[in-house]
């Protein structure tokens, strides 16, 4: 399934090592050493960023600070961005010749999926960054850590995420999210949809389960719990592998309250389940909204 081997390849943790060197203890000067100054590093001015989130980030903080991105329809439908020289597509590792290429000072990739091509940049002496984004507060801090790098204002970027919540669920009604149907996954409260959810105050089924499902964040439901559950709202994540087919076609389908009632919504990949973007995350939040705002 394409959501798990996305998942493989996105969740490998990397353990580094720092070695203690002893300290020998010298006799104090006779005269007070010369001072050396500090000189504060420079800012980045050339950027590449691996990730589509990172690269909306930094062009949105200082545009002509970014020369290399990845291949994406998020950024493709920018045709500014279009215009960046892209470095990978799709799932295949980033082209380290392009990258070098380039001429960055700073490299930014995500935690797990990019370990091995920053390790190789970082030993030939170019600055990186690794990013992981499971949280809103992580989309915050992330923002604030790529201004502080390329001396830009985070303040408009991160004001403009506090207007994506604006609505807020005031009678939470029983919700499910399903990402998959073989298996059925579901987010609970550690993943990003389910940090989303709850931003929302939405009540979502899943939020306190935990599983054994190999993507962090997410549980394996049986089609018997998802029948017990009996969600009044159902959430269906559209990955690109006909999954909103399959789970329509479910034997505990039309059993469902969300389905009587019609109370079914389907989102796209990248902004609920994967940010992605800062628009493909805001059209999330606009979907939320609609949910919960009541019917005119």
């Amino acid at each position: 399934m394409q959501l798990l081997k996305i998942a493989a390849k996105a969740l490998a943790i990397v353990l580094l090592l720092a070695a203690c060197q002893p300290t020998t203890i010298q006799p104090p000067p006779s005269s007070p050493p010369a001072t050396t100054a500090q000189v504060a590093p420079k800012a980045p001015t050339r950027v590449v960023a691996l990730t589509s989130l990172a690269s909306d980030i930094i062009y949105r903080l200082d545009r002509r600070k970014l020369v290399g991105i990845p291949g994406s329809r998020l950024l493709r439908q920018n045709p500014e961005l279009a215009k960046i020289p892209q470095v990978s597509e799709g799932l295949t590792p980033p082209n380290l010749e392009k990258i070098v290429a380039l001429k960055p000072d700073l490299v930014i990739g995500a935690t797990g999926f990019h370990d091995r091509v920053l390790e190789t940049l970082k030993n030939s002496g170019i600055r990186t960054l690794t990013t992981q984004v499971d949280s809103w507060r992580s989309l915050e801090n992330l923002t604030r850590t790529l201004a502080s790098e390329i001396k830009a204002d985070p303040a408009p970027l991160l004001q403009s995420y506090q207007s994506f919540l604006t609505v807020k669920s005031p009678h939470p009604e029983s919700t499910l999210v399903l990402v998959s149907y073989q298996p059925i996954l579901a987010p609970n409260k550690t993943s990003w949809a389910g940090d989303l959810l709850g931003k929302f105050q939405i009540n979502n089924i899943a939020a306190n389960l935990q599983g054994e499902s190999l993507q962090r964040g997410y549980v394996t439901l049986s089609p018997e719990k998802v029948l017990a559950a009996n969600p009044q709202i159902l959430i269906l994540v559209d990955v690109g592998d006909g999954t909103v087919d399959k789970l329509k076609a479910a034997p505990f389908w039309n059993k469902l309250n969300a389905v009587a009632n019609n109370r079914v919504y389907v989102f796209d990949y990248y902004g609920l389940v994967n940010p992605g973007s800062i628009d493909a995350i805001a059209k999330a939040c606009q979907q939320l909204q609609q949910i919960l705002s009541p019917p005119n």
